[in-house]
């Protein structure tokens, strides 16, 4: 019953999540033409669009900057301990008393990721993207499928962790509502990615690019869901920070192949490869837009070569300096949740002007005020959440 109760808030929270970012993820393929003539290619053009030059900017452009650069800083840390993971796999008994550190292995991601962040635009890492996604779908179905196919660990437990107060219960609550927001990021990519597709009159872009998008959220879909039940039924309260990748490593180590318990990680690693260059993008074009403004001359190959070895390094750095970003999911989730969740329906109002009290303005202004609602209230539930569980700053120790 305790499984039932949890795994079915659990997957609520998630399917209401799942179904209102595809909402407002095809509000923002239809505002990508809005004006005739005029391609909103970036997230932070079409806010000024909505908002006004300067709220648009500050209301757009830092939450996209963060989003991004977290993520990258993310990616480097899952991709680093990741390798690690699969060297010992791979190594097995034969691995030296003193293997390669966490850091060294940070920093070998780190140059690979940066040697493959030199391709100019995202037109040209067209095939990283395709290998990014056939990868999370291999990862996800074996992590689920190897987990679920294995005896649970004796000690497996679902039952609720008591609270002392409705408080406490309630901001957990938000914290991981945040947690969920934080996993549908990505909504600042769509715009440039839709860029990329020619569009016409008569054939406009939103057509295809929508089709596409359905096409991928069902493999999304596909991939989250399964892993969210299938982890659960799996490991219970018995998952670790890690995720089901770790408890799959920790519980299953020794009964299933190596060979297969390596490919699966290695997949992961391709993964974040390949992630850490589509979600850097809007880095590195928001910078190449600020140079070109402000010299008045194109970006030169080095100029543009620097800034990306100079950002990697830097999230490089970050993620070494500031390894208990994890435990900061919930509130980096609550901050940026209204790129995803509230800014779309506030910009179709400024920009669409549906008809007052018509549905379609019920809809975005609730979802928008719902969506502004949350965010600060996961914000807080993160904050909670961070000095309830007393999260220790170990900066520059990474484990």
């Amino acid at each position: 019953m305790d499984l039932l109760y949890c795994r079915s808030w659990g997957i609520i929270s998630l399917t209401v999540a799942y179904f209102w970012q595809l909402y407002t993820l095809s509000i923002l393929v239809k505002l990508h033409e809005a004006v005739p003539g005029r391609r909103y290619n970036r997230y932070v053009e079409l806010a000024q669009a909505a908002f006004g030059e300067k709220l648009g900017v500050w209301l757009a452009l830092f939450p996209t900057i963060y989003l991004s650069a977290g993520t990258a800083t993310a990616l480097i840390l899952v991709g680093g301990e990741t390798m690690k993971l699969f060297y010992q796999i791979v190594c097995g008994p034969l691995c030296t008393p003193s293997p390669i550190s966490t850091v060294e292995w940070y920093l070998v991601f780190t140059s690979l990721a940066v040697i493959l962040s030199q391709l100019p635009n995202l037109n040209s890492i067209a095939g990283l993207s395709l290998i990014g996604g056939a990868t999370a779908i291999m990862y996800c179905t074996m992590s689920w499928v190897l987990s679920v196919s294995q005896q649970r660990p004796a000690a497996v437990s679902y039952e609720q962790v008591r609270s002392t107060s409705f408080g406490s219960s309630l901001f957990s609550t938000l914290n991981a509502l945040g947690i969920i927001a934080f996993a549908f990021r990505g909504h600042n990519l769509s715009l440039e990615i839709q860029a990329t597709m020619p569009s016409t009159f008569k054939h406009p872009a939103h057509v295809p690019m929508w089709r596409g998008a359905k096409a991928a959220y069902l493999l999304i879909a596909m991939c989250i869901f399964p892993v969210a039940i299938g982890g659960y039924w799996a490991y219970g309260n018995m998952m670790p920070a890690g995720g089901i990748l770790t408890a799959l490593y920790i519980f299953h180590g020794h009964d299933i192949s190596r060979g297969l318990l390596a490919a699966t990680f290695l997949l992961v690693v391709f993964n974040c490869l390949s992630s850490f260059q589509i979600y850097s993008m809007p880095v590195f074009d928001s910078f190449e837009a600020f140079y070109t403004g402000r010299t008045n001359r194109p970006c030169s190959v080095w100029v543009r070569s620097g800034f990306r070895i100079f950002y990697g390094f830097i999230s490089l750095f970050i993620g070494i300096a500031l390894p208990f970003l994890s435990s900061l999911a919930g509130l980096l989730g609550g901050l940026t949740l209204p790129v995803t969740f509230a800014y779309p329906c506030f910009m179709w109002i400024c920009i669409k002007k549906p008809e007052r009290f018509s549905y379609s303005w019920y809809v975005n202004w609730g979802l928008a005020l719902l969506g502004t609602a949350f965010s600060l209230a996961s914000s807080v539930g993160g904050v909670w959440s961070i000095i309830n569980t007393g999260m220790k700053l170990k900066f520059f120790k990474p484990n």
